[in-house]
């Protein structure tokens, strides 16, 4: 129950201190990793690659700190305890687009499928190379900060996005994406017709030269399809090009 305590009061203190940080224009990543040796490596590579981190050890704290802390990115580990990084994303998502790498030692495809189908932007499986983490969670920062950043209006159909605002309308009316999502969309949506391979489009939302997950575009489109097609199993916008990649409809 003390050491319990401790890390409680610890974990509030780091809480804290971002605040002030991110008051100072700081970068914070949330941690959520159970494993201590794997929390304190990552921990350490991220804050030696110019972040600031917060480091929690379950399900609980991870949804109470993304609130209170409001952190830039979140690093969640698949496996936690009692609430696993599944269930936590779905929390989450519910009420944020804070973008969110899983880090996880599953070794099935169908949780890393299901991860990025309930709205998590990159993956890391273990064991892994820390420095391809802060890679990938430079990767997704940085997609992020250029849709951000943007002052363009792209229009295709009756799909208009804001790029300067990351919004998306569909008939006039929002729709909320992830920030992954939102590139994707992006990418499709400034060149109707145009086939894009799933290479091509990882190439253009990653902005890493590491090797990625094909699939994973594929688990990115349909959430997409879910929240912009007005029926997603007959998709009239992000149109399946079999055995090359996707397009966005020309008509």
């Amino acid at each position: 129950m003390a050491v319990a305590t401790a890390r409680s009061r610890r974990q509030a203190s780091e809480c804290i201190t971002e605040e002030a940080r991110k008051a100072e224009g700081m970068t914070t990543v949330l941690v959520v990793e159970d494993e201590i040796e794997i929390a304190r490596v990552v921990r350490d590579y991220l804050r030696n690659a110019g972040f600031e981190v917060i480091v929690v050890g379950d399900g609980g704290s991870a949804v109470a700190s993304v609130r209170s802390a409001k952190p830039d990115l979140l690093v969640l580990d698949l496996g936690l305890p009692v609430r696993d990084g599944l269930d936590v994303a779905r929390e989450v998502r519910r009420w944020s687009d804070t973008p969110i790498v899983m880090l996880t030692a599953r070794g099935d495809e169908t949780d890393r499928i299901v991860g990025l189908e309930i709205g998590a932007d990159d993956y890391v499986v273990k064991p892994f190379s820390p420095k391809e983490l802060v890679a990938r969670v430079r990767a997704v920062l940085r997609r992020t900060r250029t849709a951000a950043r943007g002052d363009e209006i792209v229009r295709a159909a009756d799909v208009e996005i804001d790029t300067a605002k990351m919004r998306v309308s569909v008939g006039g009316t929002q729709v909320d994406l992830t920030p992954t999502e939102f590139q994707l969309l992006a990418t499709l949506a400034r060149e109707p017709g145009r086939v894009f391979t799933r290479s091509q489009l990882l190439d253009a939302v990653h902005g890493v030269a590491i090797e990625s997950y094909e699939r994973a575009i594929d688990a990115h489109v349909k959430n997409i399809r879910r929240k912009i097609e007005p029926t997603p199993g007959s998709p009239r916008y992000v149109v399946t090009v079999h055995g090359v990649g996707y397009r966005f409809a020309d008509a």
